[in-house]
């Protein structure tokens, strides 16, 4: 009897099943993540995704070993539309860099289980934070042959290696930095200064084409000029 092979989806479904955060709080600090690290990364060629399913190897049947990371960064891979991560259709290129933001459902063996897997396939940096607890901790390593190093509360400030961003704790919790110091947005504000540059450029368009016009009035080639 000819077995009919299983198909992609069945394999490498898009969805788990559950949902992308327990509470407000975590879904924020979800969205923060995501749109600031999409920021600081714009002009490089990186990946980053908020609560995609991860892939690391091919299988036959399923389940296929997977993760969805609250969120991931996956330099040396483009932008654009994925459905999940298929590690294979990457150029083999695991996420280097993982968060994971708890909510009060998590369970620390959920954690370690979580921990495990990002360590068998090659994740180089993942850290963890806790907003109701203010607890923070982390696993760091140059290479995947490298042995995790724990990074916890203590060694805050802590930078790091491959994004340049920094970790500190405040009276009120964690907060994240970029490279050259600047607070990681909220996500509200990071929609309005982005609707304020597009308001920028709009004037500035508005102007120019008004001084284009101004200047054919006077009989003078703007190309000329």
């Amino acid at each position: 009897m000819v077995q009919t092979p299983l198909s992609s989806q069945t394999l490498y479904p898009d969805s788990d099943g559950k949902p992308m955060a327990d509470n407000t709080e975590q879904y924020e600090w979800i969205v923060r993540l995501a749109t600031n690290l999409k920021h600081l990364l714009k002009d490089k060629i990186a990946f980053v995704a908020g609560d995609l399913l991860w892939y690391p190897v091919q299988v036959s049947e399923p389940p296929a070993p997977c993760q969805a990371p609250d969120v991931m960064v996956a330099l040396g891979r483009p932008m654009g539309y994925r459905g999940s991560y298929k590690q294979w259709e990457e150029d083999n290129i695991a996420p280097q860099v993982v968060f994971e933001i708890l909510s009060p459902k998590n369970t620390r063996r959920e954690m370690a289980q979580k921990q495990k897997f990002y360590e068998n396939y090659g994740v180089l940096e993942a850290y963890y934070y806790d907003p109701q607890r203010q607890d923070f901790w982390g696993f760091v390593r140059e290479n995947s042959e490298d042995i995790f190093t724990l990074i916890t509360a203590l060694y805050l400030p802590w930078t790091s290696p491959l994004l340049q961003i920094r970790f500190e704790r405040f009276e009120d919790g964690l907060s994240v930095f970029h490279p050259d110091g600047e607070l990681f947005a909220d996500p509200e504000a990071s929609m309005l200064e982005r609707d304020e540059a597009i308001l920028r450029e709009e004037e500035t368009r508005a102007k120019l084409s008004k001084a284009l016009a101004k200047l054919q009035e006077l009989g003078i080639d703007p190309e000329m000029l």
